[in-house]
């Protein structure tokens, strides 16, 4: 008679539990040891964050190596992989052992049952931040929702207080635009709606940094362009629409304004609805614009066909010669750069008007394009061979030559039709170490007033723990209120460095992190972004720090009032973060109220990584179809009977 296999088959059993098991107490005992390395530190954060931040060591600890043979072992056995362990992975992979001791009958060590965070825990220190940093969160929605305000929010009380009532929780204005008397008409405006509303909300200030961006182009003619929106057969579908304004006292147009026309304020003032304006505009083509609206601000008129208007240009009301105005000053239109492939564009550091390339007669290049950087020290950190993008990533070239005058580029990414650079678009060197500090002296100064008005601070271009020192140093040395501190991660240095930076940011009793998906897709590569921005969730949730998912967030819908499938599946995915921020447009209004609706719907189906099995409606609708009679049917019926679903596949 054979000999029975079964117990060397629960032997081997048994070794490779306790494989496992050795293998799991071999990373608990790394995840001790970077503590102990790292408890100087740890020491010197705020109380508040302490726990969470030997909870990121741990992880990170963990995810110094592949442990994916591992999981796949775990949930072999129905064991918890630890693959959503990040708010709590030293506990979690405690309980994994745990399990382990009980099956292989392993004596378990005081030493081996240590306290540590669990999932509950992880989730409600994550949800404590939150709500230092953010306020609390509103009914049905735990993810916040940012709004940057547009420069007409200084003095239309109106917007905020419907951007407030849709559900903006925090205000964000950017200190790279407008100035400090503008900022604070913004927080009067909020203010003011909150106590109309009932509702709190956020201030956060974003500083500028050292952004690079293009400098000045030369100036081509002054001349404003509109055009009615129409469909591809050529009808009009909504005319244009044109804002008429004093020419003595001008203010920035509304957002939904496609024009803004400086006239007398004298012959505005005797306006009406249903006057008719007749021109003859700059190409001598004639043209009616229609007033639709009056107010003590000015009139909206609308326009059915497309008009170029100019300085000078002569407006006739209601066919009388002797009632009529002429249009006032117009800003000049800046003259872009046109791109190709293989075009070469010179980079200078003196701050000159950008212009175009020039040409002989036989088509060659007399002198490249040119135009400045600002700011021009950049150039120091910059070398041969490195890449440089331009404009979120629509231009791209590679630096040929650098001298005391600028940088040389070849350009090697743009549409086969070219591309337009203009002013005051970004530029990005990934691959130079630029040592530009992260605060610059406007920063600074910003930073006074943003200590005694704002909630919150973001640091833009955070690349290390030395740029989070400062600014612990200069809000210290404002002496006003201290503002919690967000870290906008916009560069591969400053995604590499995440770790050490929250480490310095966890020195104050509040801080979060901004994924600035724009810089960073540049900065890393667009085919690297998903995974990025994923790594930077995880690390976050890892110190319970809460994370901004920010750029282009239902940009469609808030510029064009329509938005795109893609993005909308991208709204759904923020819910995995802490805040979503959206940027300006004319219809921020309506892109506010659908992401509300977005973040509700998911709330009810993720928490982070992990999906919520909430009840299903196609579960609770589905009737099992009736079952097949016991007898066989008749060999007719057999014939006529349709081929099943599993026949059919």
């Amino acid at each position: 008679m054979a000999t029975p296999r079964k117990p060397r088959r629960r032997h081997d059993r048994i070794d490779a539990l306790r494989a496992l098991s050795d293998e799991l107490s071999s990373l608990r005992e790394q995840m001790l040891a970077a503590e102990t390395e790292l408890q100087a530190r740890l020491d010197e954060l705020d109380p508040g964050f302490r726990e969470s931040a030997r909870n990121l060591v741990h992880y990170l600890a963990l995810r110094r190596q592949d442990i994916r043979p591992l999981q796949q072992r775990l949930a072999s056995l129905g064991l918890s992989s630890l693959g959503r362990a990040e708010s709590h992975v030293l506990g979690s992979l405690q309980t994994v052992l745990g399990v382990l001791h009980d099956l292989t009958g392993a004596r378990v060590r005081p030493s081996d049952r240590r306290p540590a965070i669990d999932r509950a825990q992880g989730q409600q220190l994550l949800a404590d931040h939150t709500q230092a940093l953010m306020g609390p969160a509103p009914a049905q929605r735990d993810v916040r929702i940012m709004v940057t305000m547009p420069s007409e929010a200084a003095d239309d009380y109106g917007l905020v207080h419907r951007l407030l009532r849709q559900g903006m929780d925090c205000m964000r204005i950017n200190c790279a635009h407008d100035d400090a008397e503008h900022w604070a008409r913004m927080i009067a405006n909020l203010r003011r709606a909150e106590h109309a509303l009932h509702r709190r909300c956020k201030v956060l200030m974003d500083l500028g940094g050292p952004k690079l961006r293009t400098g000045p182009l030369t100036a081509g003619p002054s001349v404003v362009k509109v055009r009615p929106r129409r469909d591809p057969l050529g009808n009009v579908l909504a005319p244009a629409r044109i804002w008429l304004c004093s020419e003595t006292h001008p203010k920035p147009p509304p957002a939904d304004a496609d024009a803004q026309l400086p006239l007398p304020a004298a012959w505005l003032r005797t306006m009406a609805v249903g006057d008719r304006l007749r021109l003859r505009d700059a190409r001598d083509a004639r043209r009616n614009l229609v007033v639709v609206e009056t107010t003590a601000d000015g009139c909206w008129a609308e326009a059915g066909r497309t008009c170029y208007f100019v300085p000078g240009l002569e407006l006739v009301r209601n066919r009388d010669r002797r009632d009529s105005a002429m249009i006032g000053p117009l800003p000049a239109r800046e003259e872009p750069l046109l791109l190709h492939q293989g075009d070469l564009l010179l980079l200078t550091r003196k701050l000159l008007p950008g212009r175009a390339a020039s040409y002989d007669s036989g088509g060659a290049v007399l002198t490249p394009a040119h135009i400045a950087c600002v700011p021009p020290e950049a150039f120091q950190d910059v070398r041969t061979g490195e890449s440089i993008w331009f404009d979120d990533g629509r231009i791209g070239g590679e630096v040929e030559h650098v001298d005391t005058d600028g940088i040389s580029v070849r350009i090697t990414h743009a549409r086969p039709r070219g591309e337009k650079l203009r002013s005051e678009k970004g530029i990005n060197l990934p691959d130079s170490h630029l040592q530009l500090p992260a605060m610059t002296p406007k920063d600074i100064e910003d930073l006074r007033f943003i200590a005694a008005h704002a909630d919150i601070v973001a640091l833009s271009f955070a690349n290390g723990a030395e740029d989070v020192q400062q600014l612990h140093a200069q809000i210290t040395a404002c002496g006003a209120g201290r503002p919690a501190i967000v870290l906008k991660i916009e560069t591969r240095r400053g995604f590499e460095h995440l770790p050490e930076m929250l480490l310095a940011a966890m020195k104050a009793p509040r801080c979060g992190v901004m994924i600035a998906r724009g810089d960073l897709a540049v900065e890393c590569g667009f085919e690297r972004l998903a995974e990025v921005q994923e790594e930077i969730l995880w690390i976050c949730e890892s110190a319970h720090v809460p994370v901004i998912w920010a750029t282009q967030v239902l940009e469609t819908l808030a510029q064009e009032g329509v938005p795109s499938r893609a993005e909308i599946t991208d709204a759904a995915m923020a819910d995995r973060a802490e805040c979503v921020m959206l940027n300006k447009g004319a219809h921020i209004v309506e892109a506010v109220r659908v992401l509300d609706d977005i973040l509700r719907r998911m709330q009810a189906h993720q928490s982070k990584k992990s999906p919520t099995l909430r009840a299903l409606h196609l579960a609770q609708a589905f009737t099992a179809p009736p079952a097949e009679p016991s007898c066989p049917a008749p060999a007719a019926a057999q014939r006529r009977r349709p081929k099943s679903v599993t026949q059919e596949s």
